[in-house]
């Protein structure tokens, strides 16, 4: 599954802000990056004017080529973990106006893809991200 376009995060500025300032949550497969929404570093097409709840939570995947060497299988652990953001951030998810950043560690294409997405909700029940 694809991200919403809503909930894209994207942008170098974006990524090297979320590097430096945002707060880490390690796993052992997964690491976990978390931050106040700084709408001004979004292209300003991106934004949706006149929200008054806020925008909504933006996110990415990182999945190098450290972790396995073929795109396919890259491909298929980015979209495992977006299709439960998505559902998260549908269902149960407390940290409006908050970009995430996920990176999976070499190594993790070889475990189980449950085990993938329980330690990815156990870091953002660790970050208050979802209940």
């Amino acid at each position: 599954m694809v991200l919403p376009r809503e909930h894209r995060l994207r942008g170098r500025f974006v990524f090297d802000r979320l590097y430096q300032k945002g707060r880490r949550f390690q796993g052992t497969l997964l690491v976990l990056r978390t931050m106040a929404a700084e709408p001004g570093l979004l292209r300003p097409g991106l934004l949706r004017p006149g929200n008054p709840d806020g925008q909504p939570p933006r996110f990415a995947v990182v999945v190098s080529s450290k972790v396995s060497k073929k795109s396919v299988r890259r491909n298929q652990l980015r979209r495992l973990l977006h299709g439960q953001l998505v559902a998260l951030a549908r269902i149960a998810w407390s940290g409006a106006d908050q970009w995430v950043l996920i990176s999976l560690k070499p190594g993790s294409a070889d475990a189980d893809d449950g085990a993938l997405l329980g330690e990815c909700a156990q870091l953002l029940q660790k970050a208050g991200l979802s209940q």
